[in-house]
């Protein structure tokens, strides 16, 4: 019965696109999951259509529909979290970025956004009649819900993952599939670890004990600690975690990894969607150990802090003296997005014996080669706040670490200040002291 409802919806990507009407919002694409042939197809569609919506994230690759239509009259994207490509497209007025707190997304889904039609990528049917939507869980089940029309895209080489639920879409729910054959993955290669990262990875390292819970960000540093851990000699760690990355199988392969300390979903790795390198999505096919969950699961702080020792570390752009965090823009210009920051900010503070790290290298250096703090009395004009000064626990750079909780002004400005470079010190002094949070009489060294 299911291989004569998959032969009668079988169609070309061409026809397949037919049911995007002008006006219409299409679930896209998220990391490394997006149909491609169907993004081709659209665009060969662009003289028909008009203000067309397009949502997704974290995109790897360039984007067919919006690369056809440079004035971005036939299509807009819309994205919940900016990755480079979406970044560049944004500063000419292409790509809008769609704020989220990255739990709450299916929710947004189901009860305010608009959905008209989902086309996206999935891994071959099932013997019973089930799509596996491999990388990318996140909130796929929560679009189909609401979606007019569903068409999916099959890649040969998408892993099949065990998952929570709401990690596969059963063909009746099917309008449309489009065979891709073997289309591979968007690679997305470890970040580059810098000396810096691994200084305050080094600062990191020491606060992680037998049996914690790992939650990894993107980046150099969260890399850096990840291969740290893979060397230790930590063990029974646990993995929760929004983003599946290569340093987590480095992790496991080393024999640090065993979830047996974790209080739910014990002995399995809990993320949402996953982005890397080859090694990365060999490890996930058929992996039972891993169980991949929609994020209102894995990123709602109430789940995720059920697990003891709940370690996040997360990157951030900057930080003011009153223990503010930006970590999605640089002024008004976008980078990324918010995604799951808050949510395991939370999550970890209300673990028992959980910690939050937020990490930054201490400056930066413009275009012009001048190099500013990024420690700052306030925040850069213009610039989004991700986490809240009451939210902020541990900051990290290569000069230090300082815990923020139960601090006053006067004592979040020393300690911010004693981590900040050196040069940078006594200029922010004085501006602490404009802003009457200075008590300290004597400079910090």
């Amino acid at each position: 019965m299911n291989r004569n409802e998959y032969k009668n919806k079988c169609v070309s990507a061409d026809v397949a696109v037919k049911e995007i009407r002008s006006g219409d919002w299409v679930e896209f694409a998220w990391g490394a999951s997006m149909a491609c042939l169907l993004d081709e197809a659209l665009a060969r569609r662009k003289e028909e259509l008009h203000d067309v919506n397009i949502r997704g994230g974290v995109i790897l690759k360039p984007v067919a529909c919006i690369e056809c239509d440079p004035t971005g009259e036939h299509f807009t994207w819309n994205s919940m979290h900016m990755g480079g490509y979406e970044r560049k497209k944004a500063q000419k007025g292409l790509a809008y970025y769609l704020p989220i707190k990255y739990s709450e997304l299916p929710r947004y889904l189901r009860e305010n956004c608009r959905t008209d039609v989902v086309a996206i990528q999935v891994a071959p049917m099932d013997a019973h009649g089930y799509f596996n939507f491999g990388v990318t869980i996140s909130h796929y089940a929560a679009a189909i819900e609401k979606a007019r029309a569903v068409i999916v895209e099959v890649n040969e080489d998408m892993p099949k993952v065990y998952g929570g639920y709401d990690h596969t879409v059963h063909i009746s729910k099917v309008d449309y599939i489009v065979e891709g054959g073997h289309s591979g993955l968007p690679i997305l290669p470890s970040a580059a670890v810098s000396e810096i990262d691994n200084k305050i990875a080094n600062y990191v390292l020491p606060e992680i004990h037998d049996g914690a819970c790992i939650q990894l960000g993107i980046g150099g540093m969260p890399n850096a600690l990840g291969k740290m851990i893979a060397e230790s000699d930590l063990k029974d760690l646990g993995i929760h975690t929004e983003l599946l990355v290569d340093g987590f199988v480095d992790m496991v392969s080393a024999g640090r990894v065993t979830g047996k300390c974790k209080n739910i979903d014990k002995g399995r790795m809990v993320y949402s969607f996953a982005a890397g390198t080859q090694k990365l999505y060999d490890f996930m096919v058929d992996n039972p150990a891993l169980a991949a969950y929609p994020v209102d699961y894995s990123n709602h702080p109430f789940i995720a802090s059920k697990n003891d020792q709940l370690i996040s570390i997360n990157s951030a752009v900057e930080i003011d003296l009153s223990g503010q965090v930006c970590s999605e823009t640089a002024g008004p210009n976008i980078i990324s997005g918010s995604g799951g920051q808050l949510d395991f900010v939370e999550a970890a503070y209300n673990s028992k014996g959980g910690k939050s790290f937020i990490c930054l290298p201490s400056t930066y250096s413009d275009k012009d080669g001048k190099v500013h703090s990024r420690i700052k009395a306030m925040m850069t004009m213009g610039s989004v706040i991700t986490d809240t000064r009451a939210g902020v626990q541990y900051v990290v750079t290569e000069y230090g670490m300082v815990n923020l909780k139960g601090m006053s002004s006067w004592q979040r400005a020393e300690s911010l200040i004693s981590i900040a470079h050196p040069d940078f010190r006594e200029e922010l002094i004085a501006e602490a002291k404009e802003l009457r949070i200075w008590r300290q009489k004597r400079s910090i060294s």
